[in-house]
């Protein structure tokens, strides 16, 4: 299992009634891409953008479909979702936080018991990007469309800066589409 350096784990924080339900359907609900010219398009200009971090193409292509429907789900951008992921765990599906968070999105595993998966694989991309997704929805929902405070508590450093600025960081110059 890889470690990641320096990366905080996704919220300890509770789970509210409300966003254990969001959990919950989430696990049980897919989407995909709507057009097939956009997905072409999306997909090689992001694999082209991933491909430093995930060298082999097969890989590369089913992180950004998967990402791509769970953020799209989750009515969040998938763009945002590849620079949290690269914060995050540099995309290494097998990533642990010292603090125990796992797979590509740092999920902590008690959030397997929150929506009644407690047998669940936070190293499952599918799993970890659904309940990933969900949550910082979640949290840009409870802030009002307030990006920064939102990736704050999905990081669980609420009031501080470092992380959201990591992430945006990230968004501007890796995964921003022109």
């Amino acid at each position: 299992m890889l470690a990641t350096a320096g990366v905080r784990a996704a919220t300890t924080e509770p789970p509210t009634p409300q966003l254990r339900a969001l959990l919950i359907k989430a696990i049980h609900s897919s989407t995909s891409f709507k057009d097939r010219f956009d997905a072409e398009v999306w997909l090689m200009d992001m694999s082209h953008r991933l491909a430093p971090l995930v060298p082999d193409p097969r890989r590369r292509i089913a992180i950004l479909k998967a990402v791509h429907e769970e953020a799209t789900r989750s009515h969040l951008p998938p763009n945002l979702v590849l620079a949290v992921i690269q914060v995050e765990s540099k995309f290494q599906r097998f990533a642990i936080s010292s603090a125990g968070a796992q797979g590509l999105m740092q999920i902590m595993p008690f959030w397997l018991k929150v929506v009644g998966e407690p047998n669940g694989n936070l190293f499952h991309m599918h799993t970890n990007l659904r309940i990933g997704c969900t949550i910082l929805h979640y949290y840009l929902q409870q802030a009002h469309g307030d990006y920064q405070k939102a990736l704050a508590r999905y990081n669980g450093s609420v009031g501080k800066t470092w992380y959201p600025d990591r992430v945006f960081q990230a968004l501007q110059t890796r995964w921003y589409r022109q």
